[in-house]
């Protein structure tokens, strides 16, 4: 399936599964390196960041933990601008090693919000993974630590990816074409 429609939209095939994939398991091969020893708390930003975090998961032979987030910025296809936190953070992180892990950095509001929160509760260090980065659109001076894809400031869903909620579980990424 090449071209889809989602509510009043349609979309064109634009990550196949397969290229998902490689990139998932380049990010958690630099995981593997770079936290061995660290026993990070892996912090999913939910909902998009599921499939990646599962998929992520799998690929780790360090020792971890993991929690989730629920964040909100976005409402149909724009950035409201504002971050509401809907689940909130159930674990200490006070001296420990996080990983926030997204699905995707476009502006970097709703990550600027969280790394400034786990500062405030003395986290050690915080690095972000992340499946795909828009740096043409990306606002903040932070590094985005891991990526597994870099990609143009198109609007896309599909694994992960939703507009209003809606094709999340596609194994594809498709990019909006009209």
């Amino acid at each position: 399936m090449s071209i889809i429609r989602v509510h009043d939209k349609e979309f064109d095939l634009y990550i196949p599964q397969d290229q998902i994939e490689r990139a998932i398991k380049k990010v958690a091969d630099q995981l593997n390196r770079d936290m061995a020893g660290k026993n990070p708390l892996f912090l999913v930003v939910l909902n998009g960041a599921f499939m990646f975090a599962a998929e992520l998961f799998k690929h780790l032979e360090i020792e971890c933990e993991i929690s989730f987030v629920k964040l909100s910025s976005y409402l149909g296809t724009s950035s409201t601008h504002v971050v509401r936190e809907l689940i909130g953070l159930d674990h200490s992180v006070h001296g420990r090693n996080i990983i926030l892990v997204e699905d995707i950095v476009d502006t970097g509001l709703t990550l600027r919000y969280t790394i400034d929160k786990l500062i405030k509760l003395e986290a050690n260090e915080v690095k972000i993974a992340t499946m795909l980065f828009k740096p043409k659109a990306f606002k903040y001076d932070y590094e985005v630590d891991y990526v597994g894809l870099e990609i143009p400031n198109d609007f896309i869903i599909g694994y992960g990816l939703d507009y209003n909620e809606h094709a999340r579980n596609l194994p594809d990424i498709y990019k909006v074409i009209s």
